[in-house]
């Protein structure tokens, strides 16, 4: 998880089917200014490329934007395949179009922080910074 001392190094990833990345390009650029790696994984990814991409560039951290709807699912399938990987310690938050309703069940299935429309980058910049490497006691 991360190099010890480096730099936070987080994916930011758009899963599934949806084709609006704004959101998930200003997140990005937010957290490369706040001093952090990321690695940007395009439009239209699995959760199995998204997990791929986490262990293989040792991430600290996955950060999935949603804006089809489909974010029980996706977030659930990028969850559990960190732990059958052996990588649950690399933290999961997401953000897009997510009803207040179905922010505790996915908080209760492991995402760490979701964070909706009005959300400000500096707050996922901070939550980022305070969190990514909690499990790790960085």
């Amino acid at each position: 998880m991360g190099v010890a001392g480096g730099p936070i190094r987080v994916v930011v990833a758009k899963p599934g089917l949806d084709g609006h990345d704004r959101g998930a390009k200003v997140i990005a650029r937010a957290l490369r200014d706040a001093g952090m790696e990321v690695i940007y994984t395009g439009l239209h990814q699995t959760p199995e490329q998204i997990v791929d991409t986490a262990i293989q560039e040792d991430a600290d951290a996955i950060g999935l934007s949603v804006l089809s709807g489909a974010h029980n699912t996706l977030f659930a399938a990028v969850i559990d395949l960190l732990a059958e990987r052996d990588a649950a310690d690399i933290k999961v938050f997401g953000g897009g179009i997510i009803p207040e309703a179905d922010i505790a069940a996915l908080k209760e299935k492991g995402v760490a922080e979701i964070f909706t429309p009005g959300a400000t980058t500096a707050s996922v910049v901070e939550w980022v910074r305070g969190n990514a490497r909690e499990s790790a006691g960085a």
